[in-house]
């Protein structure tokens, strides 16, 4: 399904090819923002924006219901396993014993597996939000530098500082993007070492 990232990026690419052939080859002056966002980035701004582009948020909501659907079935699994019932003795304290350790595994604490299961949701949606919200930030962006006085120099001649100008700003956007993108990662590192265990 297209979005507006989509539509734009269309339209918006000759001028991103411009802008990176005229980094690479003119380059920028040495104390312009360009350079700072592309240690950020790491790629020149149309392969930037492809990356953007490549993120497809809708693919991950099936995820998110389906790690919601197996946390809700821990909770129940947990819930419905027997009682020792009528036993006595040691086989029945041993099962129910190990029934015990076995719900708590599944459902209850912090650290049982729909506990997990539900966090790994939340990262989840977390993650399509931020790529929802990278998409249409960079699409705001880009439909920005098409309209501005650097995009009509370089429509009338090669200009370097108008191409660092419209690099800088593309990439701005999208370093802010990998920046909010890398601090849901890091908070997720105590997840990712809950289901290692």
């Amino acid at each position: 399904m297209r979005d507006r990232l989509d539509e734009v990026l269309g339209v918006a690419a000759p001028l991103l090819a411009q802008v990176d052939a005229a980094l690479a080859d003119q380059g920028a002056p040495a104390d312009h923002e360009v350079w700072r966002q592309l240690r950020r980035v790491r790629l020149l701004p149309g392969d930037a924006a492809r990356a953007v582009a490549s993120l497809r948020p809708r693919e991950f909501d099936d995820a998110v219901d389906r790690l919601r659907a197996d946390a809700r079935a821990c909770v129940e699994t947990a819930q419905e396993l027997p009682a020792p019932g009528d036993w006595d003795g040691e086989a029945a304290a041993a099962y129910g014993e190990l029934r015990g350790r076995v719900a708590d595994r599944l459902s209850g604490t912090g650290e049982s597996l729909d506990e997990r299961l539900e966090a790994s949701a939340d990262l989840a949606e977390a993650l399509v939000d931020w790529m929802e919200r990278a998409r249409a930030e960079l699409a705001v962006a880009l439909a920005g530098v098409l309209a501005s006085a650097e995009a009509v120099a370089l429509n009338a001649e090669d200009d370097p500082l108008a191409a660092a100008a419209v690099a800088a700003q593309v990439l701005r956007t999208i370093a802010e993007s990998y920046a909010e993108a890398d601090d849901l990662l890091q908070g997720s590192a105590e997840l990712a070492a809950a289901m290692a265990m």
